[in-house]
């Protein structure tokens, strides 16, 4: 076993996992911050879609230890029920999920392109969430809950 200590969510902590250990499951079984979802295990499909130091990463392409030091927000700290963040309450809106096992990935996905990216059409979202999959949506949701979002962070009327 090894010690790993980060900051998730804006909290310091220190767990042991095994050296071969994945993030995605460290998150989820060792720390108990189950909206990481595992879902292909191989990168592709964005469920497990955390910011590691700023930056969109897919959990289930790291290991544990990679994570020593740094600092991680998973769906958890972006919001609650009780008080959702803006890109929960557009997703809420605009009825942008369906099963929900995508969600978690999509939403880290969309709070990194929302600060890094311009996305002045829907082909541009579109390209910025590609990496992401879903199974029931048909994404036309999901673009127009980012287009509100970026039509409000531009300062375009709805």
């Amino acid at each position: 076993m090894i010690n790993i200590t980060l900051t998730v969510n804006g909290m310091k902590v220190t767990e042991q996992a095994e050296p071969r250990m994945l993030a995605s499951d460290f998150l989820r079984d060792v720390l108990g911050l189950t909206g990481t979802h595992v879902g292909c295990e191989h990168g592709v499909c964005g469920a497990c879609t955390i910011r590691l130091n700023g930056t969109t990463a897919r959990s289930c392409l790291l290991f544990a230890a990679q994570l020593e030091g740094a600092d991680i927000m998973t769906v958890e700290g972006l919001g609650s029920p009780r008080k959702m963040h803006r890109i929960q309450e557009a997703f809420r809106k605009h009825h942008a999920l369906q099963c929900g096992f995508c969600t978690p990935g999509f939403l880290m996905t969309v709070a990194e392109i929302l600060e890094t990216e311009t996305l002045a059409s829907d082909a541009d979202i579109r390209e910025a969430l590609s990496g992401n999959l879903c199974r029931c949506t048909g994404y036309e949701h999901i673009i127009r809950a980012v287009r509100d979002l970026v039509n409000e962070r531009d300062g375009i009327a709805a």
